[in-house]
């Protein structure tokens, strides 16, 4: 149990022995921590049930409660606000009993499967900027759910199906005529190797969307084969394995160097064959309707304040839609047993996600049980407040922006003259974490609702809240507890506090529970940004004040030592569960 858990519930306790309801007794840390560590509020909000004033019932209560062995001082704010601060005996103990392995949360148990959805790149599509806030607050979510105790399965939503790969196909066959893909009597086999790089496939596309756009008979072209695909064609499904393959193998390396993963790479592709048979059972319930030849589903409310337009099914002529695959994928996680599906997708695209969520309910695609959650955030930009672009007016490939981000951090490290004698080798992937942490950090510690704007050079410095700053935090935390060690020095029990610093790190330490559950409850990594730079600030403080090494008190070193290595095992968690890993050096 987190240490507000037990205050909440000693306070409730003392407002239920006075008939009061037990829920005015919630704690939380104070508004004005130079009078008191913690607050309780509740007694404002009984005064009128009870018919008292409120600085009476605050009497009361601190009666109940009064316990000198947990209560250095209770006393009375205001009109009515109870303040609370610990005994150093009681917070002492509290941190030594902190398990280093969840420090203080405890774990959620049969809470229903989870499936995370985030990142959305497309075949044929280099990852590039676009694809970061998803990715980067998708990987943060899906580690934070996972260690509340849900049980989480993450999906990439892969974009690979539909007219761009007829496209794709019919432009492959304008340059590569010869190749048995394209004789409508082969049926394979089929060569091993892919006959485009993702170079290739990214160059092609568009020359091949414009070729389309301009001449109906090429939209027709690519119209055909893409029926010809989704009906089967060997040679068709072969080729598209390939355009899959090598798109599939860049995005992963890419993700792998962002250090983001999923357990499923499904797409569109992976429900097609469950599209028909649902639109089937739709029609046949009432769920949808033909409207101009097209098929639809209401989705507007009586109590709607703006117009939700109704989800398009089909197109008169019978093609499908995103809408169409999005609602068999929802159809396709129901038989997977998800109870609650978290959609981190750009906030542009509410409405889709309004409109799909309710044709889901609606049409009994999704029972009324199953949580549908669209998770926007914002975007990122660049100086000129518009979405990040290259100095060309291009879009930022995700290999380059994290080539950028790790040049700067090694410029800065040799600024800084960190690592400067390490191998050249070592030095590289120190400049890596940085970089990558700097770009997390700069992301996640902004509300995810929010636009913000990349600023390189404030996101790579090591001063101020960045993610380098919190790295070094960490790594300064590791060469303390070695030097210890080479000194024959070691961690022990935990003892009272005597300084004021300490005191207040140690407060912090027990914040953790609250804050991730806080995160849980709102979708929402700034918490736990924000969490960890709080750490490591109160971490620097208590170093600065308290000389460690040069201590003569044998307890109070070996305590010192003892809550030294437990701020570093919270800061690693922390940083973790941003998907951000530390160096065991700088």
């Amino acid at each position: 149990m987190s240490l507000l858990s037990n205050l909440t519930d000693r306070f409730g306790a003392a407002f239920a022995s006075l008939g009061l309801d037990p829920g005015l007794g919630t704690v939380t840390v104070s508004d004005r921590p130079d009078l008191a560590q913690f607050q309780c509020n509740g007694a404002l909000a009984a005064a009128r049930a009870a018919g008292r004033a409120p600085r009476d019932i605050a009497q009361d209560v601190i009666d109940a409660v009064g316990d000198p062995d947990v209560f250095a001082e209770l006393g009375i704010a205001g009109p009515g606000f109870i303040n609370i601060t610990l005994t150093d005996e009681f917070l002492g103990e509290r941190i030594g009993r902190l398990d280093p392995d969840r420090f203080g949360h405890l774990a959620r148990s049969n809470d229903g499967k989870v499936l995370i959805d985030f990142g959305g790149p497309n075949v044929a599509k280099a990852m590039h900027v676009g694809h970061l806030r998803s990715s980067l607050i998708g990987e943060s979510l899906q580690r934070v759910f996972r260690f509340a105790g849900y049980d989480v399965v993450s999906d990439i939503h892969f974009g690979d199906w539909g007219t761009q790969m007829g496209q794709l196909i019919i432009e492959a066959q304008s340059r590569r005529p010869d190749l048995l893909y394209f004789d409508p009597a082969s049926s394979g086999p089929y060569p091993d190797e892919p006959p485009f790089s993702l170079d290739d496939l990214q160059e092609m596309y568009p020359a091949v969307a414009a070729r389309t756009k301009a001449d109906p008979a090429v939209a027709e072209l690519a119209r055909q084969a893409t029926l010809e695909l989704q009906q089967g064609r060997p040679g068709y499904r072969a080729l598209w394995q390939h355009f899959w393959d090598v798109s599939h193998d860049a995005q992963r390396r890419d993700f792998d160097r962002l250090g983001v993963a999923f357990d499923l790479w499904h797409g569109e592709s992976t429900v097609h064959d469950r599209v028909a048979p649902m639109l089937e059972k739709i029609k046949a319930q009432g769920g949808a309707v033909e409207d101009a030849g097209a098929l639809i589903v209401e989705v507007a409310r009586p109590d709607d304040t703006k117009e939700i337009p109704p989800l398009l099914l089909t197109k008169s002529d019978g093609g499908y839609l995103y809408g169409t695959t999005d609602l068999a994928t929802i159809d396709d996680r129901v038989a997977m047993g998800i109870d609650t599906a978290l959609y981190v997708v750009d906030a542009r695209q509410s409405l889709h996600f309004e409109q799909v969520f309710r044709a889901a309910w609606a049409t009994g695609v999704a029972p009324e049980s199953m949580l549908l959650e669209h998770v926007p955030f914002g975007t990122m930009n660049g100086p000129d407040g518009k979405p990040f672009k290259t100095r060309e007016g291009g879009v930022l490939r995700l290999d380059d922006l994290i080539s950028l981000v790790r040049d700067a951090a090694l410029k800065r490290l040799e600024e800084a003259e960190l690592a400067t004698e390490y191998p050249d080798e070592e030095r590289a992937e120190i400049a890596a974490r940085v970089g990558l942490a700097a770009l997390k950090y700069g992301d996640l510690s902004n509300n995810r609702t929010s636009n913000y704007v990349f600023d390189l050079d404030r996101f790579t410095s090591f001063e101020g809240k960045t993610g380098p700053y919190l790295l070094y935090g960490a790594v300064r935390i590791k060469s303390i507890l070695r030097k210890a060690a080479d000194l024959d020095l070691g961690p022990g029990p935990i003892i009272p506090p005597a300084a004021d610093t300490e005191r207040a790190l140690m407060l912090e330490l027990t914040r953790f529970p609250e804050v991730l559950d806080r995160t849980v409850e709102f979708r929402a990594p700034n918490h736990l940004a924000e969490y960890a730079y709080d750490v490591v600030t109160a971490f620097n403080r208590f170093y600065e004040a308290c000389h460690i090494l040069r201590e003569e008190d044998a307890a109070r070193q070996a305590s010192w030592l003892g809550l030294v290595e437990l701020t570093l095992g919270l800061l690693v968690l922390l940083l973790d569960l941003l998907g951000i890993e530390v160096p065991d050096r700088m």
